[in-house]
């Protein structure tokens, strides 16, 4: 299918048009643990991985706490060496203290080598799981209903894709790794205090329920801010990314202070949940270090006294002091990862909440062989409503035989939009039946039945890429050859040739550096290309000048030749030679022939046909 859907006009999340279903963008909170099991669960899918990380982790950790003990050890020796030696009975002993030196240098070192492994894991690990994550989401918009394209705003679907996903694979790197590593250091620090001085090591750990304590109440407080600053950052995301595509209208309509004044209000929203959050999370680092710093000075204050009852060595005091700051120092770290998993929990709630959204499979259903459909399509008595209380469209029927070209007309709401939609299985009918050769479409796969349809819309869709590969959009399989001819069939061989280089010249991401009428011929290439047997038109000419107008006509008979067509038409004139008219009102057929017949009965078609070229005075 050749789909030309616009998809860089203004769209606001709150519009509600002809009836559709306005989802909006609202936040539904979760539970703050069921976003982490979930998180938790894409983690542990690379079981072999989050294990060697856990190894690693493990043997740092306990290379990195004997180190302290050791150290002491050395501080016992220089201590009694001194001691000895102003006594006069006896020296320091070097060597022993050099040989104590170089085996805690050789624990450091080793222990700095399995962290730097762990890093890589871990590194990997997330990078992997955000990978499968952007997969995921890109592979769950094609299976999403077309309801919700038009009702979310693009921008906050793009967050979803980027901002969240980073901040969750950024909380994935840090937090798994320093949240192991600080639990393993308290249970080991806390394993070596006590064999140190277990009236020391009371003093030390009183501080740590006062320190769970502070971390609930920040953490409370921190969620809610954590979760309005991620829907704020898609919201502003969405704001950013339509203004930026409307950035001609804005100017024409000289609307760039409201555009302002709009993002103002949510950037202001957005620095005072961002403030908040920022500001428990600093607050954390202080609050902890204080408690470390009266914890630290009580076993300071125990171990002189223990010492001078010779209880403990003065090494051990020493060896004893840094393990109170290792110990100290995972609480922090603990507060920290905490602080950081609110928001890596908030993005990682944005993110499942759309891979749950309600999908549309796309291969149920059986397959449709395109080579064998004629064409043929009929309405039965159809009815649909975007909701089940406001219904579009009424009691619709009509036949339309194969290579007919169907017109459909009325003004504005009349349904003529809804019917095409209806007709491309975008949503499916309330009641009744659309045919096609006989058979009821909701029989095949939505994706073998789309296969035997192309459409050419009003609002172009051409994408950052060449000119040749825009064209080949329509059949990927194409050849060159092929594609040049159908670029010359739409008549825009010649301005292709006539580009800097050719069929290779890139378009910009807006294909803004060609005209109008020179993207409607490039859509209506994409559409000859695919060569599907009923074709589907919504005023492909209307934004055109008139010679231009010619050219894209010219280019929609050749295309239009033995298909069945629809055709979307406000400018009557480009459709007086319709095998059929079907006139819309209040999405039911209010009158239906060709031209002549329509205009001979002197109804509604006729008064909007005249009223076209009748000048008002």
């Amino acid at each position: 299918m050749a789909d030309n859907t616009n998809n860089t006009k203004l769209k606001r999340p709150a519009a509600n048009h002809g009836g559709r279903p306005n989802l909006g963008a609202v936040e539904k909170p979760k539970n703050f643990m069921a976003s982490i099991k979930r998180i938790t669960a894409d983690i542990l899918s690379y079981k072999w991985s989050v294990l060697l990380v856990l190894v690693t982790s493990v043997l740092a950790t306990v290379f990195n706490i004997i180190g302290p003990k050791q150290m002491g050890r050395t501080t016992t020796e220089l201590f009694k060496g001194i001691m000895a030696k102003v006594q006069g009975t006896g020296d320091i002993q070097y060597d022993k203290i050099g040989q104590i030196l170089f085996w805690v240098l050789m624990l450091y070192v080793v222990s700095a080598v399995f962290q730097a492994v762990q890093g890589y894991v871990m590194s990997t690990i997330s990078q992997e799981v955000t990978y499968k994550l952007r997969r995921d989401l890109m592979d769950k918009i094609d299976r999403m209903p077309m309801a919700y394209f038009e009702s979310q705003p693009y921008g906050e679907v793009l967050s979803r894709i980027t901002n969240d996903i980073d901040t969750l694979g950024n909380g994935l790197n840090q937090s798994l790794t320093t949240l192991i590593t600080s639990v393993l250091t308290m249970v080991g620090v806390l394993y070596m205090m006590f064999s140190i001085s277990p009236l020391m090591t009371l003093i030390a750990i009183l501080i740590v329920p006062l320190s769970m304590g502070i971390i609930g109440v920040l953490m409370k407080k921190s969620q809610v801010f954590f979760k309005a600053q991620q829907a704020s950052l898609g919201v502003i995301n969405g704001q950013v990314e339509e203004v930026f595509a409307g950035q001609t209208i804005v100017k024409a309509f000289n609307q760039e202070s409201q555009v302002a004044a709009n993002f103002h209000v949510e950037n202001d929203r957005l620095r005072e949940s961002a403030w908040k959050s920022q500001f428990f999370s600093g607050l954390m680092f202080p609050l902890m270090r204080f408690m470390g710093n009266l914890g630290y000075a009580g076993v300071v204050i125990a171990g002189a006294y223990l010492a001078m009852q010779g209880k403990i060595q003065v090494g051990d005091i020493q060896a004893f002091t840094q393990y109170v700051n290792q110990f100290t120092q995972p609480i922090t770290q603990i507060a920290q990862v905490v602080n950081m998993m609110q928001s890596m929990a908030a993005a990682g709630e944005r993110v499942y909440e759309f891979l749950d959204e309600e999908e549309e499979d796309q291969l149920v259903g059986e397959t449709l062989d395109v080579s064998q459909v004629h064409g043929q399509v009929s309405f039965d008595q159809i009815g649909f409503g975007y909701h089940a209380d406001q219904p579009v469209i009424g009691n619709f029927s009509a036949l339309i035989q194969p290579g007919q070209k169907v017109a459909l007309v009325g003004p504005t709401g009349a349904g003529k939009s809804t019917i095409v939609k209806l007709l491309m299985r975008f949503y499916d009918v309330n009641q009744g039946r659309i045919l096609l050769d006989g058979q009821d479409i909701k029989n095949y796969s939505r994706q073998s039945y789309r296969h035997t349809m192309a459409m050419v819309l009003q609002d172009t869709w051409l994408f950052n890429g060449t000119i040749r590969e825009n064209i080949r959009y329509g059949r990927l399989d194409a050849s060159d050859e092929e594609v040049i001819q159908a670029a010359k069939s739409a008549r825009v061989h010649h301005f292709i040739q006539s580009l800097p280089d050719g069929y290779d010249f890139v378009l910009n991401e807006e294909a803004s550096n060609i005209s109008q009428g020179q993207k409607q011929l490039l859509t209506i290439a994409r559409a000859i290309l695919a060569d599907r047997p009923v074709l589907i038109l919504d005023e492909a000419t209307s934004s055109v000048d008139t010679r231009t107008e010619v050219l894209i006509q010219e280019a929609m008979d050749r295309l239009m030749k033995g298909r069945t067509s629809f055709v979307i038409a406000h400018r009557l004139s480009t459709i007086r030679d319709a095998d059929l008219i079907l006139y819309m009102e209040h999405g039911d057929i209010v009158e239906q022939g060709n031209h002549e017949q329509l205009m001979a009965l002197d109804g509604r078609y006729a008064e909007l046909y005249n009223s076209q070229f009748v000048k008002v005075t």
